[in-house]
């Protein structure tokens, strides 16, 4: 579980209540035409832009900036010292065991097609192209939650048009100005809040997760390939090294 993301929006939406509970009334900041024209227009409008398959892994992609299953780099380094090590030994056939037990599809089926006696060569092409989908994949998510975000103040806007329009149609009702004036005002507020609160920090989460699993995958792909080479276990530590920051960098002993 990502604490940061869930942190932040505590503290946002936390801060912006209170705010809004010493200023007045809260209640005043809740209109429900106002609701159904930015959430109702942003749905829609992203309907429209992307097949209803699509949209309907919102959910999957929200999860995804909350709950990170990435391993730690360091980790990835211990277990490629222990594989390297033990194929030296006893041979790269001695990792077959080892792959069933392996949680990680990517790793696993590299270190299968190494057992599996392919060319170094043909192994790097094969995890490539994964690590080149999975990246595919995220930018769909990406591109899914920045469209949500240009729309949300977009509908805002439409909002308040609406509002004013409304509001300029009955000047002569004094008592239909202050509804219409509500629709108009908080239409961009909720669009301004969906956008800039919720959806571009998802973005920017999204797109530092994306790299996060990104590097870890090449990371195991050098280990892999260093593997399939029969390279020294020294010579991959120090390879897989490079993927980390210098002072958390392991010491070749």
């Amino acid at each position: 579980m990502d604490l940061a993301t869930i942190l932040g929006m505590i503290v946002s939406f936390g801060l912006i209540m209170s705010a809004l509970i010493a200023g007045g009334n809260p209640l005043l900041f809740v209109d429900v035409p106002s609701m159904l024209i930015v959430l109702g227009g942003t749905l829609g409008a992203t309907l429209t832009h992307y097949p209803l398959g699509t949209v309907l892994k919102i959910g999957t992609v929200i999860r995804k900036t909350m709950v990170s299953k990435i391993p730690a780099s360091n980790l990835i380094i211990d277990q490629f010292m222990d594989y390297a090590n033990r194929a030296r030994r006893e041979g790269i056939l001695a990792l077959e065991p080892i792959i069933k037990g392996i949680d990680d599809p990517y790793l696993r089926k590299g270190l299968q097609l190494t057992v599996d006696g392919l060319e170094p060569a043909a192994i790097q092409n094969i995890m490539e192209t994964e690590i080149g989908n999975i990246e595919g994949r995220h930018e769909v998510g990406v591109e899914l939650l920045s469209a949500l975000a240009a729309y949300s103040p977009a509908l805002g806007m439409i909002g308040t048009v609406i509002g004013l329009v409304q509001m300029l149609k009955t000047m002569d009702d004094p008592s239909t100005i202050g509804p219409s004036m509500a629709i108009a005002l908080i239409t961009t507020f909720y669009g301004a809040i969906l956008a800039n609160l919720v959806f571009l920090p998802l973005v920017g989460k999204l797109k530092h997760r994306s790299k996060e699993e990104v590097l870890i995958m090449e990371m195991q792909m050098e280990g892999v390939l260093g593997i399939s080479r029969g390279e020294n276990p020294r010579i991959i530590m120090e390879k897989l090294n490079s993927y980390q920051p210098p002072k958390e960098r392991k010491q070749v002993g």
